[in-house]
């Protein structure tokens, strides 16, 4: 009796608090930076300049518009593969971190991984969402979808290193 209870991490007192707030504020921090990065703020037409200025800097060249519009399509779509693949990691660790095990490990993780992308697909979806409202911005399934292949890129990487790190 004593044993299923002294599981939960609710129960373990401060050490469950202090487990569950660390699984789950690096998924609080990525959902925050995503929704401040939908913004008006960040549109094209306000990322455009300083990131030109930025990147003519650090590569010392002038880059003419077209040159730069393939490239800043480039950073931006790199940014979503990236930033979704950084939230898909925090949401697996969560889950992880969160659920009980189970005698099973295998089935744990395919949860863990399941549920971390469709947390993923989630905010990616209301992410463009909420772009379709935006003057500046606009809502694509093709963002949603390059959102969830940087999710499921990194769960793949995730996926492997655990065969690799707790093989038998």
């Amino acid at each position: 009796m004593s044993g299923s209870v002294a599981t939960a991490p609710a129960s373990r007192g401060r050490g469950g608090v202090r487990q569950l707030a660390s699984a789950w504020i690096p998924v609080l921090v990525c959902v925050l930076v995503i929704a401040t990065e939908s913004t008006v703020y960040f549109g094209a037409d306000h990322t455009t300049r300083p990131l030109q200025k930025f990147f003519e800097f650090l590569l010392n060249r002038h880059f003419t518009q077209p040159e730069w519009w393939r490239l800043h399509l480039i950073i931006r779509k790199c940014g979503h593969f990236t930033g979704y693949g950084i939230l898909s990691i925090s949401w697996f660790r969560a889950f992880w971190m969160t659920r009980p095990p189970s005698d099973d490990p295998g089935r744990r993780r395919l949860t863990a991984h399941s549920l971390a992308m469709l947390g993923t697909f989630l905010v990616a979806s209301a992410d463009e969402f909420h772009q379709h409202f935006l003057a500046n911005r606009y809502g694509s399934i093709w963002d949603v979808m390059l959102d969830c292949c940087g999710g499921l890129f990194m769960q793949l990487l995730v996926w492997l290193w655990m065969l690799w790190r707790f093989r038998d």
